[in-house]
């Protein structure tokens, strides 16, 4: 039985043994791929000063065989990667190589080192055995190959997984404390859309996760938050609103049209998405005025009416219709809603509940609590149903401390009512 040869190697280590190695293969017309874990072929050699026992300068040596491996036509560098498995019998393996991804096109990159600059991020170097700090986008060395940079990342910061918007706090943190107040800003704002009111009214989970409290105690992002709201000054701008991947409607090649019904802190962000994705949206508030909660639930101490003011300025400057005391199957028949728009959102609070179930026929009430704005709740004497401020649009708290933020607590008719105590700032049970 007669076997074919493959002729290619793989070099596992991209060390001085690996790249002479494939330098001797190549010259010998094999097909080499050098494969090496970090970001530039070197190893442990590129981080000494002098070899033993000639005192030779490492790099001297080095540096000509780094770029010969580079520019050699029968070596292709695997940087960044490592082997998952391999299969086969000798002369003829399979190989599975993971390669993680770099951030950086390799042929797109001159190695000028600006984005250093101005990467904000700061992590310690392990080329440099921690002894000094490095830019999350880095070369390993000077002379690396290949001669371009690349940026880590070390999955999700435990702040930003804390947040339930998932905002960069570990971003505009950084910006902050280069000055850089009005990238910040913008920062906060490619995830929320009301940074003012959370600056005042967030119970921060952030701060429980961030690690600076394993040297002293956790930064104080809430109040950085505040402080780009209160003092940086923002262009009127308004986001910008595509429509672009939006299927016009079947009858005059319009945007397709959203109601959404109530605007508290959901519908207002609701909204505020559609709009942004390229919906036609229109707002029906039974109250005289936008917010819900945030203007009814918060004493201005704890949220000032004009920050709430100055946030939902947005709603009217980016072209959503708002109908404030317009109470629905009273004012607004459902029907005529359903004939005039292709999407209703119900937002209305756990005090709108009862009204929209008589309003919307084959709408029902179930028993089961989904998260979300007003979810927490407790009966009163009247054995009615009153909402709790623990939460806010995409499940972010809004009171500060409140162990129940964002979670259901479901109570039926007829099971016992639970003892707690309500306090200015929270709800325990």
């Amino acid at each position: 039985m007669s076997r074919s040869s493959v002729g290619a190697v793989l070099v596992v280590g991209g060390g001085i043994g690996g790249i002479q190695t494939s330098l001797d293969l190549a010259e010998s017309g094999f097909k080499v791929f050098l494969l090496e874990k970090n970001l530039s072929i070197g190893g442990t050699m590129a981080q000494l000063d002098k070899t033993f026992p000639t005192n030779d300068c490492s790099m001297c040596i080095m540096s000509p065989k780094l770029v010969d491996a580079g520019r050699h036509r029968n070596i292709e560098i695997l940087t960044n990667a490592r082997v998952e498995k391999v299969e086969g019998t000798p002369g003829n393996f399979k190989v599975l190589v993971h390669k993680k991804a770099r951030y950086v096109r390799i042929e797109d990159c001159k190695a000028c080192g600006e984005c250093v600059k101005v990467c904000p991020v700061k992590i310690p170097n392990d080329y440099e055995q921690g002894l000094v700090t490095r830019a999350a986008v880095y070369q390993l060395f000077a002379q690396a190959m290949p001669s371009a940079y690349g940026i880590e990342k070390r999955g999700t910061p435990p702040c930003r997984a804390a947040c339930p918007l998932h905002v960069n706090a570990q971003g505009y943190v950084a910006l902050i404390s280069l000055g850089k107040f009005k990238e910040a800003l913008e920062l906060v704002r490619e995830k929320l859309p009301f940074p003012g009111i959370l600056a005042y009214a967030c119970s921060h989970p952030c701060e429980k996760e961030c690690k600076r409290i394993e040297e002293d105690r956790a930064i104080s992002i809430c109040r950085l938050k505040r402080f780009l709201v209160d003092h940086v000054e923002e262009p009127e701008s308004v986001p910008a609103v595509g429509n672009a991947d939006l299927p016009a409607r079947p009858a005059g090649g319009r945007s397709l049209r959203v109601a959404v019904i109530g605007g508290g802190p959901s519908g207002l962000t609701a909204a505020y998405d559609l709009r942004r994705t390229g919906y036609h949206v229109t707002i029906f508030e039974s109250q005289n005025r936008l917010g819900g909660l945030l203007t009814n639930g918060f004493p201005s101490y704890r949220l000032p009416g004009e920050v709430v003011e100055r946030d939902l300025s947005i709603i009217g400057k980016m072209g959503i219709e708002v109908h404030l005391g317009k109470k629905v199957g009273k004012d607004i028949v459902p029907d005529q809603l359903l004939g005039s728009y292709d999407a209703i959102l119900l937002s209305s609070g756990a005090a709108g509940v009862e009204s929209l179930v008589h309003a919307f026929k084959g709408l029902q009430k179930t028993g089961s609590r989904v998260p979300g704005p007003s979810s927490s709740r407790w009966p009163t004497e009247e054995g009615r149903r009153s909402p709790s401020t623990d939460t806010f649009g995409r499940k972010t708290s809004l009171q500060e401390g409140s162990p129940k933020a964002g979670r259901s607590l479901p109570w039926r008719a007829g099971s016992p009512r639970p003892s707690g105590k309500r306090g200015p700032h929270r709800l325990t049970w």
